[in-house]
Parts: C-alpha cells; sequence; structure tokens
C-alpha cells in the first residue's frame, strides 16, 4: 500500500475525526485512515498507483472542514450549524425548567419530626435533584458530556460505566469519612472561606467547560486550564482522554465529600454528632445512596444521545453548565469576598441592654430576611430552625466568622457589632441570603412586634403595606400584592370543640376573607389555603401574638395554625416581616 498525508484545519475533538475517517473510508482503493485532530492531519492507505486525490479533497470538505495546514481557530465560529444547535438547546432548557418550575421540583424538601436513618436517605433523594445537583451535579454533567463528545466512538454502556464507579467511590467515600468525623468530631469541616474559594473555582472550571461544550468558541477546544497538579487531578480537568478512568472516578466520587453542598453539611452535622464511626458511616453512606440517582441520571444523559442529537445535547448541556457556573460563583463570592471584622461575642458592652431578633429558618431561606441593629450593642439573634435537614440549615456570616449549624427548635447567636455598614449572611453555599443593617445608636425605632422591654432592633422598618420607600416594589424579592380591605367579620365555626376559621391566600388578593371573630380561652384552628407562591416579602404568614412562627406560603399548601387566645383584642395577620397587614382576628369573650 501507499501513504498520502492530507493537512486539515478546523478539526477540534475526536468526533472531527471519525467523521472524516468515515468519508474517507467511502472512497474506492482506500483501505486504512487515520486521522488526528491534534497534528491536523490524515495519513491516508490506498492501493498503489490509485491516489485518490481530487477525492479526498472532496471527501474532507463534504466533511465540514478544508485541506490546508492547521492554522489558529477563530473566537467565533463561522459555522452556522453551531449557532441552530446553540439556539436548540436554550429552547429545551427553558422548556425543562419551565416544566420542573410547574410541578414544583426546585422546592421540594423533607418535612419530618424524625431523625431516623429513613429520613436520612429521603434527604440524600432530595439533595440528589437540587443543591447537590446545582454543584456536583454540573461538575459531573460538564466532565461527562465532555468526555462523550471526545470519545463518540464508544458504546453508550462504555460512557455510563465510569459513573457508577463514581457513585460507588461517594457512597465508600462518605461511609468512610462519615465514620472519621463521628469519631473525631467536626474537625475536617473545611472555613468559610475554603468554602467560599472551592465554591468559585468549581464554577470557574464549570463556565470553561461549558463555554467549550457549546462549540460556538472553537478558540477554546484547543485551551485548557492550567490548575495546579493537585487540583486539576481532583477536578478531571487537562488530561480529558482519561478523566474517566475507573480508579480516577472513585477517587472522585468519594473526594466530593469535602464540596460544599448544603445538605452534605447538614448530614457530616448528623454524623458529629453521633459520636458513633458506626453511625456515622450509616449516615453519610445512606446520604450517597439517596443522591446517587439523581447524580446518575445527568450521567446517563450524556451516555444516550449520538450522532446529530449528540450536538444539540451538548448544546444544551453547556448552556446549563455555563449558568450553573456562573450561579456557583455567584454564591461562593458571597463568602470569599468579605473582609473579617473581629467582634466581641456575646459580651454586653453597653449597659442599656441587648438587642433582639428574631428569624426563622426552612426549606425556603430565611424570613425575615433584613434587620436594622444599632453599633457596639449586643445582638441577640433567636434563629428558630423548622428544618435542620436543609440547605438554609448552615448558616454563616463571614464578616464576623460566625458559622452555625442550626438544629431544629430555637438557637441562639450573641455578637456585638462594631462598625456601621451592612453584616451580609447566607448558607454556607451562598444561596439563601439576608443582611442585617448596622447604624448609629439612637436611629432604630422599636416594633410592636418584637420585644420592647429593651432596646431592640427592628426588622427593616418601612412604610406600612409597602416593602420600601418607592411603595410599589419590595426590597426583599418583589412582593406584589396589597393588602384586602377588611371584609365582612367571619364568626368561627365549632367543630370537635375546636373553633375554626378558614381563609385562601392568592397573589391578586392577598388573604381573603381576612376579617374574623374567636372567642377568647377555647381552641381555635386557623387554615390558610395558598393559591399561588408567596413571593418576597408576603412569602409567610404568621398571627402576631397568637402564631408568631412564620408559615410559608406555597401554591396547593394547606397552612394550620393552632392557638389558644387568652386575652381580647384584636390580633393582626402580616406577611411574615410584620410588613404588609392583610387582616384581623378578633377576640371576644
Amino acid at each position: 500500500m501507499s501513504k498520502i498525508t492530507i493537512p486539515i484545519r478546523g478539526m477540534h475533538c475526536r468526533s472531527c475525526e471519525i467523521l472524516i475517517e468515515n468519508n474517507i473510508k467511502k472512497i474506492d482503493g482506500v483501505k486504512k485512515v487515520e486521522v488526528s485532530h491534534k497534528s491536523g492531519r490524515a495519513d491516508v492507505f490506498f492501493e498503489q498507483n490509485t491516489a485518490p486525490s481530487a477525492a479526498l479533497k472532496q471527501a474532507i470538505q463534504d466533511s465540514g472542514y478544508e485541506v490546508g495546514a492547521k492554522g489558529k481557530l477563530p473566537w467565533l465560529s463561522k459555522n452556522k450549524y453551531d449557532y441552530i444547535n446553540f439556539l436548540k438547546g436554550a429552547v429545551i432548557l427553558i422548556f425543562i425548567y419551565l416544566i420542573a418550575e410547574r410541578f414544583g421540583l426546585f422546592g421540594i424538601s423533607v418535612n419530618t419530626e424524625s431523625t431516623s436513618l429513613m429520613v436520612v436517605l429521603l434527604v440524600g433523594l432530595v439533595a440528589g435533584i437540587s443543591t447537590c445537583m446545582a454543584l456536583v451535579g454540573g461538575l459531573v454533567l460538564s466532565l461527562a458530556a465532555r468526555h462523550a463528545e471526545l470519545h463518540p466512538e464508544i458504546t453508550p454502556k462504555e460512557k455510563f460505566v465510569p459513573h457508577l464507579y463514581f457513585n460507588l467511590g461517594r457512597i465508600i467515600g462518605f461511609a468512610v469519612l462519615g465514620g472519621a468525623i463521628g469519631l473525631i468530631g467536626s474537625a475536617l469541616s473545611p472555613s468559610t472561606r475554603v468554602i467560599g474559594f472551592m465554591t468559585v473555582a468549581i464554577g470557574a472550571v464549570m463556565i470553561f467547560l461549558g463555554l467549550k461544550l457549546v462549540e460556538i468558541f472553537p478558540a477554546l477546544k484547543d485551551k485548557s486550564i492550567a490548575l495546579p497538579k493537585s487540583i486539576s487531578q481532583f477536578l478531571g480537568v487537562g488530561r480529558e482522554q482519561k478523566e474517566y478512568s475507573h480508579k480516577n472516578s472513585f477517587y472522585t466520587g468519594a473526594l466530593t465529600f469535602f464540596l460544599p453542598c448544603g445538605f452534605t453539611q447538614a448530614m457530616q452535622l448528623f454524623a458529629v454528632s453521633s459520636g458513633n464511626f458506626i453511625q456515622g458511616a450509616l449516615i453519610m453512606s445512606l446520604f450517597a445512596i439517596g443522591t446517587a440517582p439523581g447524580l446518575l441520571g445527568v450521567g446517563g444523559l450524556a451516555s444516550v444521545f449520538q450522532g446529530k442529537q449528540a450536538k444539540v445535547f451538548f448544546a444544551a448541556t453547556g448552556i446549563a453548565v455555563i449558568l450553573l457556573g456562573w450561579f456557583n460563583i455567584a454564591n461562593g463570592s458571597q463568602l470569599l469576598f468579605q473582609t473579617k471584622i473581629d467582634a466581641d461575642q456575646g459580651e454586653i458592652i453597653n449597659s442599656t441592654g441587648i438587642q433582639e431578633i428574631r428569624m426563622t429558618q426552612g426549606n425556603g431561606g430565611y424570613s425575615p430576611n433584613k434587620f436594622t441593629v444599632e453599633k457596639g450593642k449586643t445582638v441577640r439573634w433567636i434563629i428558630t430552625s423548622t428544618n435542620q435537614f436543609s440547605c438554609a440549615s448552615a448558616l454563616v456570616v463571614p464578616k464576623y466568622g460566625i458559622s452555625e449549624n442550626l438544629v431544629k427548635g430555637e438557637n441562639i447567636i450573641e455578637f456585638v457589632p462594631t462598625q456601621t455598614g451592612d453584616i451580609p449572611f447566607s448558607c454556607s453555599m451562598g444561596m439563601y441570603r439576608g443582611v442585617i443593617k448596622v447604624v448609629e445608636p439612637g436611629t432604630t425605632k422599636k416594633t410592636s412586634a418584637i420585644n420592647t422591654n429593651v432596646p431592640v432592633a427592628q426588622a427593616a422598618a418601612a412604610p406600612s403595606g409597602s416593602c420600601s420607600t418607592g411603595g410599589g416594589g419590595c426590597g426583599c424579592g418583589g412582593a406584589r400584592v396589597k393588602p384586602s380591605s377588611d371584609s365582612t367579620p367571619v364568626n368561627a365555626t365549632i367543630e370537635s370543640g375546636v373553633q375554626l376559621i378558614k381563609t385562601e391566600y392568592s397573589e391578586e388578593k392577598g388573604i381573603f376573607p381576612n376579617n374574623f371573630v374567636v372567642k377568647k380561652g377555647i381552641p381555635a384552628r386557623f387554615e390558610i389555603t395558598a393559591k399561588d407562591d408567596g413571593e418576597g416579602c408576603s412569602n409567610s404568614i404568621v398571627v402576631q401574638g397568637l402564631h408568631d412562627q412564620a408559615e410559608y406560603l406555597r401554591s396547593g399548601n394547606k397552612i394550620i395554625m393552632d392557638f389558644t387566645a387568652e386575652q381580647n383584642g384584636d390580633f393582626a395577620i402580616t406577611c411574615g416581616m410584620g410588613m404588609i397587614n392583610w387582616g384581623k382576628i378578633t377576640i371576644i369573650n
């Protein structure tokens, strides 16, 4: 046989090689073809005296490439199909997002009083399709899609097997490390700054891989991230041909124990509290088992699509990974780029008393999430956690070095603000946020919703019925409902010795009916059926003085408030921050 070497421009991955090889093999007389996108050439072996030069050039052009020495790739693709695939991928992502939002997949949570091992498994299932998916799943998706793009010649089974090793590594690694922290305590827990750095770094890697996947930036195809060797090996970047070896996949899965997922940290606290190696190992391994279906599903997607469908899948994956990467960078920045201030935590340095602020932590974050306090006075921050197995239960205040894993019930944090300005706080991933504003002494006001026996803080004071001085918007999320005018008073009905009053919440009307009459000293039950999701300031509801714990308004859910009034008077039905007055419950003899 004779051989001819042809330079080819435009190749950037193994898929290009296979496409060109398949077209050249169709030419009569060609016995063997070896194409390399790295060297930018094709070695064609053919029968002597039958050099098909014209046919070779045409086959290369029909594949979408040009004959010629490999040159510098352009920053923007000139192939219209790359942009068509990008648009198709974007449409698919929007459709998937709308479906997920419609069925409430973003708000799935586990609410239980139990702390059994079965609950740990359920928490893992929820984490596997929520915050773990945003961090661990996003990284797995980007690397899986990149691997499938570089190796289109392997079977779907060969593409999927490494994900089995990845999740097996997670389960075994989480068991060993969970047992270790159960035995020795929380010594393995990273600091807030380390968590912030890791989140930002992973987000940057995800964006880079996402930009490579969308294929409209050809110049990035030959680029790689020059991270330190240890980090590069951990993330599987820079050695794309080997990033899914069974051993590396196993170890990578085990090391995700240290990634800053809020659910993972909540489970790690549970393991630490067990004080036992076996119990700690069971808690963390069951959590990893729970996350496996979601993570295996993500990895499996990259194994299914072939041919033209794969191009659209890679584009959709690239867009999703870029968005998740940016999301992680934004969250990590909240933890990383804050200057720490030294504070005398718990010390009363002002003789006039303690500033007390109250907040509820639930599945959807913190309510209220804005406060105003005075400088130089001790702040007593009372946080009622309604779900300790939530991403939001890992609370951090980087500026004051506060890191608290909230337990179910009341949690108390005390510190002394030493400077005016904003003190941001968030969950450990930076997803759920709030702020404490520090002002000069004497500039805050007292509110009836909070204990006024001592000088106190107030929850983001604003004009009545609004969340901002603009009157139309909401500084904490954009509440669109307005307080309804009082309806005709509704007297409670008696059922099984309990006074029953019912109402509905909607985005348009707020609470309606909203005016009730209940008798003193008799058990009462207030039922609220949510027709819409509460938003911004109106995301939760309380009855001041009768049921002060904020309950979150979620479409389709029924909220039940049980109370027994001990005194006559009017009690306001408000949003959780006490800013929107929806109505009242009047107590009579």
